[in-house]
């Protein structure tokens, strides 16, 4: 409660800057020893998508020294690459360039390009007012947050997605094979791709197929602050880049097909103690090992659920995953070890306790993903909120628990009314994210669906 008292905290703002020659000449001298010949400068994008620049190393230290000039409304461009009207980012500044600042640290290789490497972004305008609409920036700030209130987070996304032959559109396999061994070995490019991943750093866990035909999942490992979110945004411009290459098309797309699974970006989460280290959602004498931060923690995420949903289904083909019988929530509940609720408590009385947000769809942007989940969970340990019950049974049978909007502009509704939220996320963010979905939304609500040609065109 004392942390909201204070509104100037809120407006913190993560420290960006470029770099100093004697800082840019020694990453420049270990690119060389280690190699590379040419830097990729990639950015995410609202959608999560990978933008950005390639550079020849001899220039990558001027770039660092004073940024890599790129449109400024990059992070403002909707799901069709067109400038978002009335965001601040566009036409507001005369469409003006902003400035990439490479972060260090997270040098990888992209090993299916020949000595080539990449960095991600952050970004500012050239005045050095910081983009917080930005999604890498929007989490610096949730997690600075957190900081302030003692914890770090610890986080892991968990996707799904299909893949199918480029030239066809057939399915990878056929039927429905979840768990297949044989399914998850019968094409080399997955296999491959593990591989790929690997060469990244990225600590691969479990693959498997899933329910879909041509419907795989991959698991790696959770890390703590912004590198998890990281992983995710190389992992899944990793799989739709290196498949391509196999002629293969992947596809993050939510529902891709009537009748069968939709994709989800499952989202884990714990807090730890910044000064211990230790597991604050853990609480050893209670009966279910949840301490009273967790379940406060809980109880901020299903409060803001409805809100979030916009960020966490940021399309309107996310929403046809809502259906009944498919694994996927479909209102606000809560459960220890439950598949069937929203929010999905891992009780293992250890180190490991956390929770899983099982809501957001596998087009979602994993750092919104985890700004959103942070903004919401912490809402609820500043306020003390008291955990409702879990109750009994599957969840989705249980008509006493609040929906899930089940169309986008309910959620756009939802996150528009939930005022603390886009309190906390920020007047910048909220302005650009709320201009770009009714843009996209506006534009494809005008398309007429196949079926509906199908269905009334001959006949009427």
């Amino acid at each position: 409660m004392g942390f909201m008292s204070d509104p100037s905290r809120l407006d913190a703002v993560p420290p960006l800057r470029t770099a100093t020659p004697e800082e840019a000449e020694a990453f420049v001298a270990r690119l060389k020893a280690e190699g590379y010949d040419y830097l990729r400068f990639e950015l995410a994008d609202m959608a999560g998508l990978s933008r950005g620049k390639t550079i020849p190393v001899e220039h990558v230290a001027g770039y660092m020294q004073k940024g890599l000039n790129l449109y400024g409304g990059t992070v403002a461009l909707d799901s069709g690459s067109v400038p978002v009207r009335g965001s601040g980012y566009n036409e507001e500044m005369n469409y003006q360039d902003g400035i990439m600042i490479p972060d260090t640290d997270t040098l990888t290789p992209v090993p299916w390009l020949e000595r080539t490497g990449r960095v991600i972004c952050d970004t500012m305008w050239y005045d050095g007012k910081v983009q917080l609409a930005s999604p890498r920036m929007l989490l610096k700030k949730m997690l600075m947050i957190a900081d302030q209130m003692g914890f770090r987070a610890m986080m892991g996304h968990e996707y799904e997605f299909y893949v199918v032959d480029a030239e066809t559109r057939q399915p990878l396999f056929p039927g429905q094979p979840i768990f297949s061994t044989a399914r998850t070995h019968a094409h080399p490019a997955i296999d491959d791709l593990i591989r790929t991943c690997k060469a990244q750093g990225i600590d691969i866990i479990t693959y498997n197929v899933e329910h879909g035909p041509g419907q795989v999942e991959i698991n790696y490992a959770a890390e703590i602050g912004v590198a998890a979110s990281d992983t995710g945004f190389v992992f899944k411009n990793t799989v739709k880049e290196y498949l391509a290459r196999h002629g293969l098309l992947a596809t993050f797309m939510t529902k891709p097909y009537k009748g069968l699974s939709g994709s989800c970006s499952h989202f884990h989460i714990s807090l730890l103690d910044k000064e211990t280290g230790e597991n604050a959602f853990l609480d050893r004498a209670d009966p279910d090992g949840m301490s009273a931060t967790f379940r406060s923690f809980i109880q901020g995420v299903l409060d803001h659920t409805r809100g979030a949903m916009a960020i966490w289904s940021p399309t309107p083909n996310c929403y046809r995953r809502i259906r009944p019988r498919t694994y996927a929530p479909s209102n606000i509940s809560w459960g220890i070890q439950d598949r069937s609720a929203s929010v999905r408590v891992k009780a293992s009385k250890d180190k490991s306790t956390h929770m899983e947000v099982r809501v957001p769809s596998a087009m979602g942007n994993p750092y919104l993903i985890a700004a959103s989940t942070i903004a919401a969970g912490l809402l609820g340990v500043m306020h003390k909120r008291k955990l409702m019950p879990a109750g009994q049974g599957p969840k989705e049978d249980d008509a006493s628990y609040a929906k899930l909007p089940t169309e986008i502009l309910d959620a756009l509704d939802a996150l528009e009314a939930d005022t603390a939220l886009c309190e906390l996320l920020g007047e910048e963010f909220i302005k650009v994210y709320q201009a770009m979905k009714w843009q996209e939304t506006m534009r494809l609500r005008d398309e007429i669906p196949a079926a509906e040609t199908n269905e009334y065109f001959e006949q009427y």
